[in-house]
């Protein structure tokens, strides 16, 4: 039987952490002082998020709030984007961040410590359509896959630190020292890549540290990427010496690292790659399953009805 289609579906997503039962308690208890109607869920784990937000959507909520960081979100946008056109526009995908990573919720304004802001924003069902980013690959068997994702897609360098980030999530809980220790990777393992690819017409065949490409700031590596303008934003990054690099670490954290003499910036509909020999590729802080070039990156312009603050 479908339910009412004023109440929410809310899929928490714990984090590895002793707080997690103290963190549902909060936004319970803000959910309750907005009078809002829900229905909660909590995922067994990373994998079960997209089934368990295909089974809200065929109950009939029509506003799928996602308790959760980047990759959690990551899974439910891909599940929405398999729903005709028609559905997926009946539907509101918002969140309340609590991962890892929660960049896509930082870019609109969403806190981890301030929940009764975010429940009030939320509440107000303020939405808009936003853009997602599309990669057509091949996996390591040649079956053709695509992807898609709110952030960014990193391939190379950014992707590794991204991937061992995530491994280590249980000693790194504090976003500085991650940062920290991604500085000392890079310091020690300056690893660049032979790729080949194609923007706007120009072909970049070269070694190359690491390239984002950015559905929204992409984890400060495109900052000024926004997710409403049907475009994306690149960045490239050549080998620097450790002096630039260091610089470059520095610019990176104050959010201007455009502004590094190794970063080379773009804005396209497309991006295709032809060649990134043995570098990992990461999806919204998520390591892909060894997809395999030729990859092409797009932007489809519009099609999720995301929820947003005042």
């Amino acid at each position: 039987m479908a339910v009412n289609e004023n109440k929410w579906g809310i899929l928490y997503c714990p984090k590895h952490s002793f707080r997690a039962a103290a963190r549902w308690e909060s936004i319970e208890k803000s959910l309750r002082a907005h009078r809002i109607d829900y229905d909660y869920i909590q995922s067994e784990n990373s994998g079960s998020v997209a089934r368990l937000v295909k089974m809200m959507v065929n109950n009939g909520y029509r506003t799928i709030i996602i308790v959760g960081g980047d990759s959690a979100l990551n899974d439910a946008a891909n599940c929405l984007m398999q729903l005709d056109s028609e559905t997926r526009s009946r539907i509101a995908l918002g969140v309340i961040p609590n991962g890892m990573m929660n960049d896509f919720a930082h870019f609109w304004g969403f806190r981890e410590g301030e929940v009764e802001q975010t429940v009030e924003w939320l509440s107000k069902r303020r939405i808009r359509r936003i853009d997602v980013g599309r990669m057509n690959y091949r996996n390591k068997h040649g079956e053709a896959c695509h992807r898609y994702f709110l952030n960014c897609v990193n391939v190379g360098l950014i992707a590794a630190i991204m991937n061992l980030r995530w491994q280590t999530r249980h000693f790194f809980v504090s976003r500085t020292l991650s940062f920290l220790f991604s500085f000392v990777l890079m310091v020690f393992q300056r690893l660049e890549y032979k790729m080949r690819l194609h923007i706007n017409g120009e072909t970049i065949d070269r070694r190359v540290m690491t390239v984002c490409v950015g559905n929204a700031p992409g984890y400060g590596q495109t900052p000024n990427a926004v997710p409403y303008n049907g475009m994306l934003d690149v960045s490239v990054v050549y080998h620097t010496e450790m002096v630039q690099l260091v610089e470059g670490w520095y610019l990176f954290l104050r959010g201007k690292i455009l502004n590094h003499c190794s970063v080379h910036p773009y804005r396209t509909r497309e991006v295709e790659f032809s060649e990134i020999s043995q570098a990992m590729v990461g999806i919204d802080g998520r390591l892909m399953n060894t997809p395999v070039a030729p990859i092409s990156i797009r932007v489809e312009q519009e099609v999720i009805n995301f929820l947003i603050p005042e």
